[in-house]
């Protein structure tokens, strides 16, 4: 019987590292911080929105939407407006089938700034307000599943 031995090199580190939650921020859409579950299993990434309302500017599709950035605080309401990219349906984790719209925005999460496509979502009855799934990760990051705000935590001046 012979046995292979898999022999790694410890190379310098180029992504980086984000736990199973981070602060993010939004800057097109004007949000400063808003907490997000780094989610591998989910395809998709998702912003909770409602109040959603499609409409045309300069013969293009838009949509204005409102978030509560806060969990558990329905005090501080964003409006924001973004372009649509498109509307496509998507399952949840629970297999329910619902049409969402799609939008494109950064997400700056620590010193990195990726462009992502985002659904949006009523996430109400969900623990976190954005959920960032494996498509707009793409092998940029190394996710460690045990660590949580990785790339730190917004001061308490301007935390919303």
């Amino acid at each position: 019987m012979t046995h292979s031995v898999l022999q790694t090199t410890h190379t310098e580190q180029t992504q980086p590292i984000l736990g199973w939650r981070e602060w993010v921020s939004l800057p097109e859409l004007n949000i400063e911080h808003i907490k997000a579950k780094i989610d591998t299993g989910a395809r998709s990434s998702a912003l909770h929105a409602f109040a959603i309302e499609p409409y045309r500017k300069a013969g293009q599709r838009w949509v204005m939407f409102a978030i509560h950035p806060q969990q558990n605080n329905t005090d501080i309401i964003i409006e924001c407006h973004a372009p649509i990219k498109d509307r496509r349906m998507v399952s949840d984790s629970g297999g329910h089938k619902q049409r969402r719209y799609v939008i494109e925005t950064s997400i700056l999460l620590g010193s990195a700034i990726i462009t992502a496509e985002m659904t949006l979502t009523n996430r109400d009855s969900m623990l976190f307000r954005m959920l960032i799934g494996r498509t707009s990760l793409n092998d940029r990051f190394l996710i460690d599943p045990s660590a949580s705000y990785c790339q730190g935590k917004p001061s308490s001046s301007s935390t919303l």
